[in-house]
Formats: structure tokens, sequence, C-alpha cells
């Protein structure tokens, strides 16, 4: 039995699976196993995956049935104390399954461990660098403001703990591994391993249809969360909100968005502002406007030369940096 068993859900992955794969099998730390959970791949994906030659990977293929089954079959199809997700289009740097095994190890009070993330493109050069906020103890009032983790890629979790809270939620179509986070941090400590250590992919095809969804997923786990949470953390619902609503307004304005895009973006805009007005202060929030203007009025090609232009409109990066980590 190894000691640490790596769960990667994959559909259609044939462009990303291999580099993946390689990913996992190239840790420092060796005693794993190594469960990708086909779901239904109508690619090159089993074909790719066949092409490597391990004894710890083992593939299993089922019907379609979306990210949670697959990362719920995976566990089911586990042996080890330990249990790490990685999502088929991520990488890991080589020291990352060493690194949260050793905290956990040294530290038999926690559950879990993740650690910080940093942003890749579609050839995966780096984007930009995710947050880097520490938590040892008490991660449950920072993942009902955010999700902390930032991806499904991060963690790794005491096996034990699944049998306590439950396995992912399959009725969340987005946002069901940090659902899962909030579960486990009601209950287990967390402790952070402050290096970069994911490299999250960012696809150059999000469309808003995607973030509509993710708006209506996420909004579930939010009231969810909050319905369940303690009186003394009902003050951080407001923020929570804010803080989504300024990731969707990011997220929908990334890259070279379309006219229907920064429609999206103004219903978000104006949600966060509900949720958090001092944001009118801030430049960022007049950047945001003048782009979503830009996108909305201009035909696109157009649009784009402007944005190309005045680089400060296009630049509302710092609307990540107004989201709120610290509970207290």
């Amino acid at each position: 039995m190894a000691a640490i068993s790596v769960i990667i859900p994959v559909y259609n992955g044939e462009k990303t699976i291999q580099e993946t794969v390689q990913s996992v099998l190239n840790q420092t730390f060796s005693d794993i196993e190594l469960i990708v959970i086909n779901d239904g791949s109508t690619d090159f994906t089993l074909d790719c995956l066949k092409q490597i030659s391990d004894e710890r990977l083992k593939i299993f293929s089922y019907p379609n049935a979306g990210l949670s089954a697959s990362r719920n079959r995976g566990i089911a199809r586990s042996s080890g104390e330990l249990i790490a997700f990685i999502d088929a289009d991520d990488l890991w740097t080589a020291d990352k399954l060493r690194s949260q095994w050793q905290v956990l190890q040294m530290n038999s009070d926690f559950t879990v461990a993740y650690s910080w993330t940093d942003y890749i493109n579609e050839y995966s050069q780096f984007l930009r660098r995710g947050g880097r906020l520490s938590v040892q103890g008490n991660a449950y009032p920072y993942l009902l403001l955010n999700n902390i983790l930032e991806n499904g890629s991060s963690p790794l979790i005491r096996r034990h703990a699944f049998e306590e809270v439950g396995t992912f939620n399959e009725s969340l179509k987005a946002a069901e591994d940090w659902e899962m986070w909030i579960r486990l941090a009601a209950r287990y400590a967390f402790i952070t391993v402050p290096q970069p250590q994911i490299l999250y992919r960012v696809s150059s095809g999000s469309m808003s249809a995607n973030v509509v969804r993710q708006e209506v997923e996420t909004l579930k786990v939010i009231q969810q969360s909050f319905a369940q949470a303690p009186d003394e953390y009902q003050f951080l619902k407001s923020a929570s909100l804010a803080n989504f609503y300024k990731y969707l307004t990011f997220k929908a304005l990334d890259g070279n968005p379309k006219r229907r895009n920064g429609l999206v973006a103004s219903q978000f805009l104006a949600k966060f502002l509900i949720n958090d007005p001092l944001m009118l202060k801030q430049r960022v929030t007049f950047r945001t406007l003048l782009k979503i203007f830009t996108v909305t009025a201009l035909p696109q090609k157009q649009a784009n030369q402007v944005l190309a232009k005045f680089g400060k409109i296009d630049n509302i990066g710092a609307l990540m940096m107004n989201i709120q980590v610290e509970p207290f």
C-alpha cells in the first residue's frame, strides 16, 4: 500500500494529461499510487495515458459523470492514508508531495496541508502569482471568506477526514472543491507549506457562460456554508460575497473579452459594490468601469486596439489585490 494516493480526474484532456501525470510521477516523494479516473473521454486521452509506463499508474474508465463524481470514484479506488488531487491540466513542482507529507508527519494535530499557487497559461508559461496566505490551525473563517487554497490541486488530506465529512458534493457543477475545504476546515486543522508548488493552468477560452454558471453554483456554496456557520462568523458573509464578485468581474474581463463578457461583468461589478461600497473610492473600480464600457460599446477589434493603447484601462489586476483575506 502506497503512503499517498494521488487522484487525477480527466475528461478530454489529451493536450495536457501526459504533462500532468509526469509532474506527479516525477515527485521526489515516490511512495505513491497514481489513480487516473477517465470520465468518459471521447478524444485521445486514453491513448496518451497508455504511452506512459509506470507501475504506480492505475487507469479506470467510467461513463461521464463530472468532476466531483470522478474524485469520489478515485477516493473509493485509493488505498493510501493520505490523499491528494490534481486536475488534468495542472502541474506540481517536484517537491510538492514531499513537503506536504513532511509537515503532516511532524504535526499530527493537522489534517490538511496545502501549498501556494502560481498561474500558468496553456503553454505552461508563468502568468501571475497566486495568493500567499499562510494559515496554521483554524482555517474555517478564512475559507468562509475566500477559497484560500485557490483550486482543487493543492491539498494533501488524511484519509480518515473523508470518513467524517463525506466525499465531494456531486450536485455541484462548480466550486465543489471550495465546498469540501470548508467542510474539512469546520472540523480539522490546516497547515501551510509556504511555497508555490501548484501551477494552475488558465484557459484562454473562458466564456461568459462559464462565469454565469460559476456564479449560480458558488452562490449555493456560500449560502449553504453560512447557513451552517456559527453566529460568530455571520459577519463575514458580505465580505465573502464581495470577494466572489470581485473575482468574477476580473475573470469575465480577463484576456480579450467580448461584448457579452462586458455585460456580465457589469452585473458582477454592481454586486460587489453592494457588498463592499468602499470600493467606489478605489481607482481600479473606475478602470474596471472604463474597460466594461470599452468592450460593450465598441466593436471587438476596435475595443482591443483601445485596450492595447491605453494599458491602464486593461490592467484591472488590482481587483484581486482588493480581495479580503483576513477575517479579523
